[in-house]
């Protein structure tokens, strides 16, 4: 048998003899049903949802941003259907067939990482793994650093190096009396961004020289020179990025006297330690000089480039002192810096930069994988550099072998990098900026083609 269907009984009514509750109950009803109609008949229907009302999002007056300068090479790149394309762009190292590269050493690393069945995933520190900041003070500094000895120096880990620097920038706006941070020009794109949303004012002084295509040496001293005491000075340590151009030795050693005697603070950028000529310490030759000299400096550290870890971000930020007092004090306001902008960094990437740094033999390894890949670098300099003068092609492209590290500026302008781009499917940056580390014997022929193409026509 189907079930009956029930009559609702009614809560109040004139002879039910409903109680002072139903009565309450029934008038709350007929207040609430007369409401609704009041609020389907008005014309002035107020939304519970804001948007719902308009159709469109809160959002809707936002315009669309462009694509960041060397990212969006990439994302063009990843369009363009043809077979022969190449991307120059982003500062990423491929194989001679064109293939990231996982280096051995990280692959036994993670291997002795998964392994170990002690490891856990608590958080870090707020200033990250320690055993990963002692063993990168060492590796920048030199184990024999006398700032290393003396407990000058505070480490903290970082989000690569970009996050290094910001890290850096926002605990100088805090706690530097100078407001203002000196960078080259040109300097890597987001150097900009990154110093002047950390609370700093960004002034340039001279670097490339586009004539020569080398180092304005004496427009560096000059500006330098005119730069206020105590100003903070943006060096890169080497593999100047995007020219390729660094100072010799000698001329960095000008440089540290010019910088000490005007009591200006250097803060350098290492982003290709051992990825610019091969040679671990002789990439970090000029901090090494800034550090014996016994004057304060700051050092932000990547391990992007030098042991390939592009995606665990991995970096560190060093603040060398004047006395383990003022480390100790510089790193308890680097914590309140840290806390609320990331809380505390990732576990996995320092452990694998630990792991080969504190292993003679994957030390030993890394140091002949890492030699391999700047030397491959060095090399697709000069097969580009013979492809050229093959051709004939106009001008003197010596700088090509006499730069350094992953990027080469070549000295093209827009046009001719656009030519290039629409003729010939190659992507760079539009300043003529192209990672060396993209190129392989195969492809060397076709940029080269390229090139040449772009300097006849375009002049």
């Amino acid at each position: 048998m189907r079930p009956q269907a029930t009559t609702p009984v009614p809560l109040s009514g004139a002879n039910n003899g409903s109680s002072p509750t139903d009565r309450r109950l029934n008038t709350l009803i007929r207040h609430i049903g007369d409401t609704s109609m009041e609020s389907q008949n008005s014309s002035s229907n107020i939304s519970m949802y804001p948007t719902a009302s308009y159709g469109d999002s809160v959002f809707a007056h936002i315009v669309q941003a462009p694509e960041d300068p060397i990212l969006g090479v990439t994302v063009a790149y990843n369009k363009d259907p043809s077979p022969i394309k190449l991307n120059l762009g982003v500062g990423a190292y491929r194989t001679e067939e064109g293939k990231p590269l996982v280096l051995n050493v990280v692959r036994k690393a993670e291997q002795i990482l998964v392994n170990d069945r002690s490891r856990v995933k608590e958080y870090l520190p707020i200033t990250g793994l320690g055993e990963f900041n002692k063993l990168s003070a060492k590796l920048i500094f030199g184990a024999e650093s006398p700032a290393i000895r003396e407990n000058r120096i505070t480490t903290v880990q970082c989000l690569s190096g970009t996050g290094s620097l910001r890290v850096g920038g926002e605990f100088l706006a805090r706690h530097y009396h100078q407001r203002t941070i000196y960078i080259p020009q040109p300097t890597w794109g987001n150097h900009i961004k990154v110093f002047q949303l950390a609370g700093l004012s960004v002034k340039y002084y001279r670097y490339y020289d586009p004539k020569t295509r080398g180092l304005d040496f004496q427009g560096m001293l000059e500006d330098l020179s005119s730069a206020p005491s105590g100003a903070i000075i943006l060096l890169h340590a080497c593999a100047h990025n995007p020219t390729g151009v660094d100072p010799t030795l000698e001329q960095w050693e000008q440089i540290r006297k010019l910088m000490r005697s005007k009591a200006l603070l250097p803060f350098f950028d290492s982003a290709y330690q051992g990825f610019a000529s091969g040679s671990l310490d002789g990439d970090a030759q000029p901090i090494r000089m800034f550090v014996s000299d016994g004057g304060e400096c700051f050092a932000a550290q990547s391990y992007a480039k030098n042991m390939g870890l592009y995606g665990e971000r991995v970096g560190a930020l060093s603040i060398v002192c004047k006395s383990s007092d003022v480390a100790s004090r510089v790193e308890s306001q680097l914590k309140l810096v840290i806390r609320p902008m990331y809380s505390n960094p990732p576990v996995h990437g320092p452990s694998i930069v630990a792991t080969v740094l504190k292993d003679r033999d994957l030390y030993n390894e890394w140091t002949l994988e890492l030699k391999a890949m700047a030397d491959r670098i060095i090399s697709m300099r000069q097969q580009l550099f013979d492809a050229l003068r093959a051709r004939g092609t106009p001008g003197d492209w010596s700088h090509i072998i006499k730069q350094i590290g992953m990027f080469t500026f070549t000295g093209l302008n827009k046009e001719q990098v656009a030519f290039m781009t629409r003729e010939y499917h190659i992507y760079m940056t539009s300043d003529g900026r192209i990672s060396m580390a993209g190129l392989s014997s195969r492809t060397v022929p076709h940029l080269a083609d390229a090139i040449n193409a772009a300097v006849t026509r375009m002049g």
